[in-house]
């Protein structure tokens, strides 16, 4: 799996269907094969970048693009 945002594959799992990209400091959420992204704020709160992202970005499938 890579980071939507910044393509990394520095993510780690932080919960059931919640994922952290170490790279870039953005949450993930996975429901029902698509990716909810969050900012974490100071306050520890969560804003949605969702909108920033076009729905074929957020679509999670089974792919084999990692192969080198």
């Amino acid at each position: 799996m890579r980071c939507p945002n910044c393509q990394s594959k520095d993510i780690g799992k932080i919960g059931t269907n919640q994922y952290y990209c170490w790279n870039c400091f953005v949450e993930m959420s996975l429901l029902k094969g698509r990716l909810s992204m969050h900012q974490v704020e100071e306050d520890g709160s969560l804003s949605s970048l969702d909108d920033l992202f076009e729905e074929k970005d957020l679509q999670v499938g089974m792919q084999s693009t990692d192969a080198v």
